[in-house]
This record gives structure tokens, C-alpha cells and sequence, in this order.
């Protein structure tokens, strides 16, 4: 039997069918489960959530149990013989600038290159997935992250359509962890967030590279074919006992929408998990914003541009506002013409204004010359932000010029 109860019945032992309310504003991405961890009991008490409906045949009734206050938080630490799961701290907390952190990042980004091409090969030929080396990387690009997160994510772009399968992985981790701060997420649900993201595509080493690496447009049954690489995933993560519930969930529903038309499962609306929506818009905006093998990247700015068209029906709305204020609607990499007559390129995003980010000066249009490099944050009101421009028209390397490549 379904009825609604207040917080203070909550108990352990309960199994919760539905939490009522802003499901950002709750530390649960579940909408139905057990509840059987005393944590998650304070974290319920305290939640501010508005209803609580449970599920009696499937848990206690409130009328199974006493009634009674609270315990308070020191009540609620485990058992001593029970120790809590072994975290590794952050580094680093102290936000530093976008060069300084560039050195960082390039080396997180080599290495990521590497544990992630040698994780999927194993995969491919039939070996364990080493989910320790994984976990252990997202903890390096989660540090650098906190420490500039416009550092690594400008380096997501350098990837080249030979590599997509396996740096597209990479990118989708950053990004997550990176949208997960974004949400205020606990600093183990954005870590839980960048292995999901990381491990999201690993189904893509089942499918032939015949049919994954085509350069030209795929054939319906191809498609299908490739339609099978969620299921495929979540098959192969779901063998390693090491995997969470969060990376599985990933797996399987990154294609869905919340408007039910995605695959494989077709799910949609509240069936989706926060961690779904954030993998759903994660991977198409890196997806659209990368050269592959059938079609040319969009721009930073012009990938958002068109998510927004599609957002209605394809993206949480909420999520995809998160992600907005995480990349900036001009993004790392983006090529502007300033008011002033002059060209720059976007370095990181602005703290005031998601429309004045840090550019890097370099060109006078109406001189027609370079000039002496000046960096220039925008949300200081000295010039702004005239047009996107095409680095092709140009015939400029952003990457180069944004110092990422050499």
C-alpha cells in the first residue's frame, strides 16, 4: 500500500516509492528505495523535503514502529566494526589561474589519453576492466578541476575522429564532474559522476569497428547495431563487481530522452535519474563538438546553440541550465569579435556574467595585424562581445593560440 507520511515517521526499514519536491534540492538521485543507511536517514530528516510517500508492502509501515525523535548526527556513525570506505582527498582546493593550471591539466590529460585507449582495448579482447585505474584518474581530473576547471575541459577538443571512442569518453568524464560542481553535488557524487562518464561508452568496444569507425552515413541496420552499445555496456560493467549503481545507470540511459524517444529503454520524465540527465546532455555536447569520422566539429558557442534549439523534449531543462552556466554560452575555444575591432579567444568564463568571459586578445581587424597579447576579462565593462567568429574564415588554431597545443 502507497500512503504519505511525514519525516519525522521515517524510519529504517521503510521503502520510499517517492520524494516529493525539487529533486536537486535532495541529496538522492533514486526516487524509489530501500531505506537501510542510517546516513541516508539524517540526510531524509534534514533534506527539506516536501512529501514522502511509502511503499508498506515492500518495507515498514509507520505503524510497525515507534515513533520517536531523531537521533542526533553522532547516532548515526557506523558500527566500529564497519570502517568507512577509504576516500582520497582532494589535493589541492585553492582555485589558481588558467596558465598555471594548463601545466597541470596537459599531463592529466596525456595520462588520460593512455589508461583509458589501454582500458578499452583490454575490454575489446575479452579482459577484466581495471575500474581502480579509472576510479584513480577521474580523482586527478577531479582535483583539476577544483583547482580551474577552464583549464582541463579546453583541452577535451584535442581529439582527432581516429581517437573519438576513446577521448570522447575522457571529455564526458571532465564534464560531468565539472556540471556535478556546478549542482553543488557532494564531492563523492562528482566523483561517482566522472567514472559514470568515463565508463559511459564501453559498450562501443562490443560493437565492429566496421560499423563504429564508418566514414560515411550508416545504413539502418548499422544503426541499430550501434544502438546496441548501451545494453552492451551495461552487460560488461555489470560483470565487474567493482562498478557502482551510478556508472550503470549511466551506461544504459545515456541515449534516453526526457520526453520518452530515446533508446533503449525508451524511459523518460521522473523514471530518469539525475545522474541520466547530466550523462545525456554531457555526451552530446561533446559528441557534436568533435571532429568524427562522418562529420566535422560545431563550435563551442554554436554546440550550445544548437542544444538549445533541441532542448525542449531532449534535455532535463534544469540540468541543461546547469550545464550552460558550467561552459559558458561562449565556451573555451570560442573565436570572438569585440566591439573594439579586435579578435580574441575565450580562456575561461567570467564569476559575473555567463555573456563577459576571459578572452585572450591578439588581433586588430581594422589594423589588419597582430598585436601585443592582452588578456581581457569582459565583465569589467571595457569592451564586449560584437560576434562569434569562424577560425576557419581566418585561418587561425585556437588550441594554438589558446596555448593548449604547441
Amino acid at each position: 500500500m502507497i500512503k504519505k507520511v511525514n519525516v519525522g515517521e521515517i524510519c529504517l526499514g521503510m521503502y520510499i516509492h517517492e520524494l516529493r519536491g525539487n529533486w536537486l534540492e535532495h541529496p538522492f538521485w533514486r526516487k524509489s528505495f530501500k531505506l537501510d543507511d542510517p546516513k541516508d536517514l539524517q540526510k531524509l530528516i534534514h533534506s527539506g523535503v516536501d512529501e514522502i510517500w511509502i511503499d508498506t508492502n515492500k518495507g515498514l509501515d509507520v505503524t510497525a514502529v515507534m515513533v520517536t525523535e531523531p537521533a542526533k548526527e553522532s547516532e548515526f556513525e557506523p558500527a566500529k566494526h564497519e570502517p568507512e570506505p577509504t576516500k582520497t582527498p582532494l589535493a589541492v582546493k585553492k582555485q589558481i589561474s588558467f596558465d598555471e593550471e594548463l601545466v597541470a591539466a596537459k599531463k592529466i590529460h596525456t595520462k588520460a589519453k593512455k589508461v583509458v585507449t589501454s582500458m578499452f582495448g583490454d575490454v575489446r579482447m575479452g579482459k577484466a576492466l581495471d575500474v581502480q585505474g579509472a576510479v584513480v584518474l577521474v580523482e586527478d581530473i577531479q582535483s583539476s578541476i577544483e583547482r580551474n576547471p577552464s583549464a582541463l575541459l579546453s583541452l577535451a577538443r584535442l581529439k582527432n575522429a581516429n581517437e573519438y571512442t576513446y577521448l570522447h569518453s575522457v571529455a564526458v568524464c571532465m564534464l560531468m564532474i565539472a556540471l556535478a560542481k556546478q549542482l553543488k553535488l557532494s564531492e563523492s557524487q562528482a566523483r561517482q559522476a566522472g567514472v559514470a562518464g568515463l565508463l559511459h561508452d564501453i559498450g562501443k568496444m562490443a560493437i565492429p569497428n566496421q560499423v563504429l569507425d564508418k566514414p560515411g552515413k550508416l545504413t539502418d541496420e548499422e544503426f541499430n547495431v550501434i544502438k546496441q552499445h548501451p545494453q552492451r555496456g551495461w552487460e560488461i560493467l555489470k560483470a565487474s563487481y567493482q562498478v557502482d549503481d551510478v556508472a550503470l545507470d549511466v551506461c544504459l540511459h545515456h541515449h534516453e530522452r526526457v520526453d520518452g524517444r530515446g533508446y533503449p529503454e525508451k524511459i523518460s520524465g521522473a523514471d530518469l535519474s539525475l545522474f541520466a540527465r547530466m550523462g545525456a546532455v554531457c555526451d552530446v555536447y561533446d559528441a557534436i563538438s568533435s571532429d568524427r569520422c562522418y562529420k566535422k566539429a560545431w563550435g563551442p558557442a554554436e554546440s550550445i546553440s544548437k542544444m538549445t534549439a533541441w532542448r525542449e523534449g531532449h534535455f532535463d531543462e534544469v540540468i541543461f541550465h546547469a550545464f550552460v552556466k558550467t561552459i559558458g554560452i561562449y565556451p573555451s575555444g570560442t573565436l570572438l569579435k569585440l566591439k573594439s575591432g579586435r579578435l580574441g579567444v575565450v580562456l575561461e568564463q567570467s564569476k559575473k556574467s555567463l555573456v563577459t568571459p576571459i578572452i585572450k586578445v591578439f588581433f586588430s581587424i581594422r589594423a589588419n595585424m597582430y598585436i601585443p597579447v592582452e588578456i581581457v576579462d569582459l565583465s569589467k565593462g571595457s569592451d564586449s562581445v560584437d560576434s562569434i567568429e569562424d577560425p576557419f574564415k581566418w585561418k587561425l588554431d585556437v588550441d594554438r593560440l589558446q596555448g593548449i597545443v604547441e
